[in-house]
């Protein structure tokens, strides 16, 4: 007995210990088959299976699903590559053109003749001035050719060809008084691609259902979802003021923001694809419903975690609508990102580490908050090292005519020309926060009062309601003795090629869009003035409603008018609306014009011939705007402004892209036999009238032969709006190797600029000689 109780002891304890064993095998085997099911969804099948479970496992599996959201990935870094070997060219050709340059300059210095002010031609030949000023030796060659690292003919053919096609803009149509505009040809082409990429990856596959939901959710649903998670990170990277995106092609935010709201549209377009089939093949019917229950457990809606998600992002997309987001633009701001932290969530809890989606998410909370990390950097108050720590800048307000506003903000911040900030003044409004572009140069040419490390950053808007219409308001009942607080984001944007590095630059404005001309103007003529500048000749354009708007920046224009070499810079202002002022009514004076104002309207046809024609009446419709009262008024100002002018000498009106160009700004010379001439009788746009050395040089060789050759400095007003294609086609016969045409302005001007440019394009292919035509645009109205 004892044995026997000894080997049952034994053998019951041998038993336990089997039995303990089984039992955790059993516990692993259930744990990982409820953490399989817990990260994929497929249902398991045997010898036994149905024909259909069989082939769902055979033709397309669910644990090699993945791979659709890996297609994207791809899709998405082909393109990031080739817009930065794009970016990487350009950068690449723009430093070696301005390395050649700056050796050319060196090697010249000690060899070229002098300065071209005081250059004459040879009287009895009219050419060269080498007999007035003979060479010992020989006389220095032109620069040297280009070197073919700089330019490659290919390639430049190809992007010439590129922009041939998407510099075109769409145009606008309009319904009353809702205007619909397109996103560039550039978008358009992206998202189309993209879109047909996805869609083909999505239903080209097969089969797209299942035989019974009792074998597997549909394939078509796997794939679209798949393909949409994939696609947060690169939407939430588009979004952000700073992201690698940026960092890598060049790319400003503003400009990646459409890409942004299209990424949101596609994936709410997948996640619809992904969301049908589910209820084109019910979970519900073929006992569908049982299955998903022995491997889940809870209560609710068998779609809850999907429905949950879905709405949040519906909300989105048709909030970011453009009709819809004008409407209610502040609450949109209030409410985008709240709602974009709830979708994310949303997202994991529907996601619930299916295959690899979780990856992509925890990708996308990564950018997220590394790029509000990055962006701690932009702000001009999280740097203990500055006075404005903590407690922002301090900023004054000054009123400009035509109601503009200028805002002055000493910093220690650093930027560059056509750069903007977000501007936030609390003792404003608390929580606005708006982007204004920088009009002033970051340089030591201009430096602050406030010290030698401070630069005076300048601001300059017209109000148009909301913000700027309070700081108007400020303005005026505070007076220009208030100070106020200015916390500033960023700088960002801007134009990422050299400009310096173009043989011509084209620089068109209308209106409040000059503030992003004036710095790039300043830093052109201060880089061309020191010699290291490739640019030969710089065109300025600056559509304006009244010659008062000069005032905004008459010392910027005074600068660049004396400090430009000669011949260079060729400023041309067209006024847009001009009106005189009426006589008095019933005894009350109205307000008086400023004196510029007034020399302007009394002298214009002294000064400048040929500039007085008559508006059309398609440009007095669309300036009267569908009203019928002011349709009149401006027909009757039309024949009476015009005709109140003229004198014997005055020419009839020519159209205003043939007729001749106004007159040269010059120094009149008396001679003995007529009469001083009074000072208002030249037209100096409000420029000190202290002679430039241009002027100077031009006093000195006045009175040679005609022989002679004479500068004109091409400082020119026109009455009218800018005919764009026909001066675009004209400068263009001029152009040198690379052109750069660089405009801000309203939506009309850019289109008019932006298809006359296009359609240069094919003299880029069609001339050896010219390399590149180079548009950048720029929105006043971000």
């Amino acid at each position: 007995m004892p044995v026997l109780n000894g080997v049952g002891a034994g053998e019951v304890g041998s038993f336990a210990q089997r039995w303990s064993g089984e039992v955790l095998v059993a516990e692993k085997e259930i744990t990982r088959a409820i953490t399989s099911l817990t990260k994929r969804i497929y249902i398991p099948y045997n010898a036994s299976s149905s024909a259909g479970l069989i082939q769902a496992h055979t033709d397309d599996p669910w644990e090699h699903s993945g791979k659709y959201a890996l297609g994207w990935v791809y899709f998405s870094m082909i393109l990031l590559v080739a817009a930065s070997l794009l970016r990487f060219y350009h950068l690449w050709t723009d430093k070696i053109r301005t390395a050649i340059h700056k050796e050319e300059v060196l090697k010249s210095s000690t060899t070229s003749s002098p300065d071209t002010d005081y250059e004459m031609a040879n009287m009895p030949t009219d050419s060269t001035a080498a007999k007035f000023f003979p060479r010992g030796q020989e006389l220095p060659k032109g620069s040297k050719a280009q070197s073919s690292v700089s330019s490659v003919g290919p390639i430049n053919n190809s992007i010439a060809a590129a922009r041939w096609l998407f510099y075109r803009p769409l145009p606008i149509f309009q319904y009353r008084k809702t205007q619909i505009s397109f996103p560039s040809l550039a978008v358009i082409f992206l998202v189309s691609v993209a879109t047909i990429f996805v869609i083909l990856y999505c239903f080209i596959p097969q089969p797209l259902y299942w035989q019974s939901i009792v074998d597997g959710s549909p394939p078509l649903a796997v794939r679209s979802g798949m393909i949409a998670v994939a696609m947060m990170p690169w939407i939430i990277g588009l979004s952000m003021k700073a992201n690698f995106i940026t960092l890598i092609t060049g790319i400003g935010h503003e400009r990646l923001n459409v890409l942004h709201r299209w990424g949101g549209y596609l994936c709410l377009f997948l996640s619809l694809i992904h969301t049908i089939p589910f209820y084109v093949q019910p979970a519900w019917e073929h006992g569908g419903l049982a299955v998903f229950q022995s491997y889940f457990t809870g209560g609710g809606y068998i779609y809850g975690t999907g429905i949950a998600s879905l709405v949040p992002l519906i909300w989105l997309c048709v909030g970011s609508l453009p009709i819809i987001r004008r409407k209610m633009y502040e609450l949109f701001v209030a409410l985008h990102v709240p709602v974009a932290i709830i979708f994310l969530g949303m997202l994991f809890w529907h996601c619930h580490n299916y295959l690899t989606s979780w990856n992509y998410l925890y990708a996308t909370l990564a950018i997220w908050v590394l790029s509000y990390v990055v962006r701690i950097f932009y702000l001009n108050w999280t740097n203990p090292w500055r006075m404005s720590w903590l407690i922002g800048e301090e900023a004054a307000v000054t009123l400009l005519p035509e109601n503009a506003v200028k805002v002055t903000i000493p910093t220690q911040m650093k930027w560059r020309p056509g750069q903007y900030v977000y501007l936030r003044m609390p003792g404003i409004s608390l929580f606005e926060n708006h982007p204004f572009t920088v009009a002033s140069l970051c340089s030591e040419d201009f430096p602050s009062e406030y010290g030698t490390m401070y630069r005076d950053m300048t601001l300059v808007f017209r109000p148009f309601g909301g913000f700027t219409q309070k700081v108007l308001n400020s303005a005026i009942e505070k007076g220009p003795c208030k100070t106020y607080r200015a916390f500033i984001d960023g700088p960002y944007g801007g134009m990422q090629r050299r400009i310096d590095a173009f043989d011509d630059v084209i620089l068109f404005a209308g209106g409040s869009g000059i503030t992003a001309v004036v710095s790039q103007l300043l830093e052109l003529v201060k880089r061309m003035r020191d010699g290291k500048a490739v640019t030969k000749k710089v065109q300025v354009i600056w559509a304006l409603k009244r010659m008062e708007s000069t005032h905004w920046f008459q010392e910027e224009l005074r600068i660049c008018r004396q400090y430009a070499p000669p011949d260079s810079v060729h400023c041309q202002f067209y006024i847009t609306v001009a009106k005189r002022h009426g006589p008095e009514v019933a005894g009350i004076r109205g307000p008086s014009p400023s004196p510029l104002a007034g020399l302007f309207h009394s002298k214009i046809n002294d000064t400048i011939q040929g500039i007085a024609s008559k508006r059309t009446s398609a440009l007095i419709r669309d300036e009267a705007e569908g009203d019928p009262e002011r349709e009149k008024e401006l027909r009757q100002e039309n024949e009476d402004g015009i005709t109140a002018l003229p004198q014997a000498s005055i020419q009839p009106p020519k159209p205003a892209h043939t007729r001749a160009k106004s007159k040269e700004l010059h120094i009149q010379i008396p001679t003995s036999n007529a009469p001083p001439q009074s000072q208002s009788q030249n037209l100096d746009f409000g420029f000190p009238s202290t002679p430039t050395n241009f002027q100077k040089n031009l006093m000195r060789f006045a009175f040679l032969p005609v022989g002679g050759v004479q500068k004109k400095e091409g400082w020119t007003m026109e009455y009218g709006r800018p005919d764009i294609p026909f001066m675009l086609r004209q400068m263009s016969k001029g152009f040198g190797k690379r052109t750069c045409v660089f405009i801000c302005g309203p939506p009309s001007m850019r289109m008019d600029v932006s298809r006359a440019v296009a359609g240069l394009q094919s003299g880029v292919w069609g001339d050896p000689m010219k390399d590149e035509i180079f548009l950048h645009t720029e929105n006043y109205a971000i």
